[in-house]
């Protein structure tokens, strides 16, 4: 299926949820609590269809074709 990820068309997966598609995007795997299985920090928030989706609802949210996707990763410096 279709949907646009920070603006871009992309292709997933039928019925993919939001944590296989952070997941596939970071490279990293991902407990169903939406943290990274390796231990360190993630770092990302998500916004879907323009609503800011709880770490905790990610792998319960399922994407959509047209669905928008924003992937936001928090950088550090100064």
């Amino acid at each position: 299926m279709n949907i646009t990820l920070n603006g871009a068309p992309r292709t997933v997966a039928d019925g993919a949820s939001i944590t296989a598609l952070v997941s596939e995007v970071t490279g990293r795997a991902l407990a169903a609590d939406g943290q990274a299985t390796d231990g360190r920090r993630l770092g990302v928030a998500v916004a879907h269809n323009s609503a800011v989706v709880p770490r905790s609802q990610w792998h319960g949210t399922a994407l959509a074709d047209g669905d928008d996707v924003e992937l936001v990763t928090a950088v550090q410096g100064g």
